[in-house]
This record gives structure tokens, sequence and C-alpha cells, in this order.
């Protein structure tokens, strides 16, 4: 039975058994919603001839979901009590997300940024209380100081944030990179001399868990564009290779993130960081490739308003940058032999050479996806030593 009030102490990062918690599964489940908004108002922006001005809106939503996703995972990961005060903040933090993603049509259609603010204020402002609560009962003092650390950063960046809100569109791009590389920097100042006690295991598994769910999301839009097209336009012939070649792509980019041990790469802080860090990248892409397909659906059946090769483009380059950021971030640190090292970037490569194959370029990717699975499978046949299962 869940206590209603527990001492918030860090947890150790040797426990075994450690899994993620039916509220940190409900949490991600309401992160995917907005998530979902903001592919589908890419989409949109990109449909309509708006393509820079979509990406960069989306750039700037996508990174206050996953910022906020991701400090949640690790600050759960080292502290989660699972008492009733600690639930309750978390459902603080999953009605912010909620909120945040009302405002995503708005941020994209009106550059008014002031929803999407206020719903990621309420997640931070309820992480720096979790922050708060764990420093009040710390005994080591330097595990307080770190705590207190984070609580200030956090506050202090949401301050720095109402610049988005209140400057002029032209600058907003340079506010944002300004920002996120502030929030960035407030886990590498407050851990610097004393690290939080995060789980390698779990921390893995959230990171996986959260991949399936933007995978699965991917499919969904992906279904639901092809439905509408079959439905309104009667165009199977035309969205039938777009629909073979999106499955194919979104199942290769799962057999291809899970198919090595990532909770082997997790050894120190440092290197949990950039793993951790290089995630925007991979939830992005991946992202993204759902909303590439839908947009390859309406060019397909003639209600986007941008080329063949254009739309192409939408889909080739986000699942090239998934496979090259899964490589970068830990895919390449389990191969043996210059073949199997080559296999996700020349596949990276040939991908975006796909975008140039006109109506059947994405059919072209998801061929070239699945040759990329079976020939790891090969070569990892070919090499016992080895400790990739396959590419």
């Amino acid at each position: 039975m869940t206590q209603p009030f527990l001492p918030l102490t860090a947890r150790s990062r040797e426990e075994s058994h450690r899994a993620a918690t039916p509220l940190e599964l409900f949490f991600d489940l309401c992160f995917v919603v907005a998530v979902a908004q903001a592919g589908a108002e890419l989409v949109h922006a990109v449909a309509e001839g708006h393509t820079g001005e979509g990406i960069l809106n989306y750039a700037m939503v996508f990174f206050a979901i996953w910022w906020a996703w991701m400090n949640f995972t690790w600050f759960a990961s080292a502290y989660d009590n699972d008492d009733v005060l600690y639930r309750v903040v978390t459902l603080v933090q999953i009605a912010g997300v909620l909120i945040l993603a009302a405002g995503v049509s708005r941020a994209f259609q009106e550059h008014d940024f002031l929803v999407v603010y206020l719903g990621y204020l309420v997640m931070r402002l309820a992480l720096a209380f979790q922050w708060l609560r764990a420093a009040h009962h710390a005994t080591d003092p330097a595990e307080r100081t770190m705590c207190r650390r984070y609580a200030g950063g956090v506050v202090a960046v949401q301050i720095g944030w109402l610049a988005l809100v209140l400057a002029p569109e032209p600058a907003r791009g340079w506010i944002f990179l300004v920002m996120a590389l502030a929030e960035m920097a407030v886990p590498v100042y407050a851990e610097k001399d004393a690290p939080s006690t995060w789980h390698p295991h779990h921390i893995a598994e959230r990171y996986g868990l959260f991949t399936i769910i933007v995978l699965g999301e991917t499919v969904a839009a992906a279904t639901v564009a092809v439905k509408s097209g079959v439905v309104e336009n009667d165009a199977l012939g035309e969205l039938l290779p777009i629909a073979v070649g999106g499955l194919l792509l979104v199942f290769a980019a799962w057999w291809i993130y899970f198919v090595v041990p990532a909770h082997d790469r997790l050894i120190s802080s440092r290197q949990g960081f950039l793993w951790g860090y290089g995630h925007y990248v991979i939830f992005a892409s991946a992202a993204a490739v759902g909303a590439g397909l839908e947009i390859a659906v309406e060019q397909a059946v003639g209600e986007a308003h941008l080329s063949t090769l254009a739309a192409s483009a939408a889909v080739t380059i986000p699942a090239a940058v998934f496979l090259l950021s899964v490589w970068l971030l830990h895919a390449r640190y389990f191969k043996i032999g210059i073949a199997q090292q080559l296999v996700l970037p020349v596949a990276s490569l040939a991908i975006l050479l796909c975008t140039f194959a006109g109506s059947w370029a994405v059919l072209a990717a998801g061929l070239v996806a699945a040759a990329t699975v079976a020939t790891g499978v090969t070569l990892t046949a070919r090499n016992p030593a080895t400790r990739a299962r396959a590419v």
C-alpha cells in the first residue's frame, strides 16, 4: 500500500531487479500526446510550404517535451519513493505536459508560445519542488548541495525562458539556442561535486520504453494518413508503397535500437549525460519519420503544396538521422571489425540517396532499412565473438 509521506532519499545504484513503475509508464503515455501534437503541426507546416519555420517550431516544442521527460526520468531513477506526495507532484508534471500540448497549435500557427511556456513552467517547477524535498531529506552535505543546485538552476532557467515569449519573433531562434544550452548546463553544474544515484538498467529501460512509444506514435500517424488517403482519394496504388516502406522503416528502427545492451555504456555520469542528451536526436527523428510519412501521403494524393523530392526527404532525412545517431550513441561500441562498424553509416547514406527515387523513395528507404538488419544478422553470424546480435 502506498504510504502518505516517506523520506525522499537516494536509492542505490546497485539495486537489483529495478524496473519502470506504472506511474512512469503513464507519464510516458501522456507525454506522447504532446509529441503527437508537435508532429501533426509539423506536417501541416511542411505541407503548406513553411518548411523552415515548421522545423524550427518543432525543434523548440520537442525540446520542451524531451527535456522535461528526461529530467523527470533521471530524478525518478535516483529518488522515486512512490509515496503519495511523490505521486501527486508527478501528476502535476503530467498536467503540465497536457497544458503544453494544448498550446502547440498556437505556437506553430500564431507564433504564440505563452501556453507552451506555462505548461513547461508547471512541469519544471514541480520538479524543482521534488529536488528541494530530496535536499531536505539528504544526510550527506554534498548530496544536499547537489539537490539545491538542481532546484535553483531549474527555477533560474525558467525565468530566462520568458524571453522566448516576450522577444520579437526574429530573435526567438537564438534565444531558444541559448536557453537550451543553459538547461543542459544545469545537471553538469549540479553534479560536479556529487553525482546522483541513477540506475543504469532502469535508465536504459526508460529510454527504451519511450522509444517504443514514439515509434508506435509514428505507426499510428502513418496509419491514419494512409486510411484518409484511401477513403477520400481512392489512391491505394499510390499509397501502398509508402505504407510498406514506412512499416519497414519502423520495424528496422526498433530492431536496430534494441539489438545492443545500452545499459552497458552507462557506467559513469559523463557517459550517462552524453547518452541521455543525445537521445534528443533519436526521439525527435523517430517522431519526425511519422510526420514525414504523413507528408508523403498528402503529397501523393495532391493535398500538399510541395514536390515529390521534398516529400521524400521528409521521410528519408529523419530516418537516416535516426540510424546514424543510434550508431553514434551506443551501437558502435559493440561492433567488431570495419564491416560491422560501417553497416549503419552506409545504410544512413543509402537511405538519403533514396530521396531521389521519386514516388518509390519511401519504399526504397524501407527496403534499405530491411537490408541493413539482414546484413547485420549475417555479419554477426560470421563473427560469433561480437557482443551485438545484429547491426
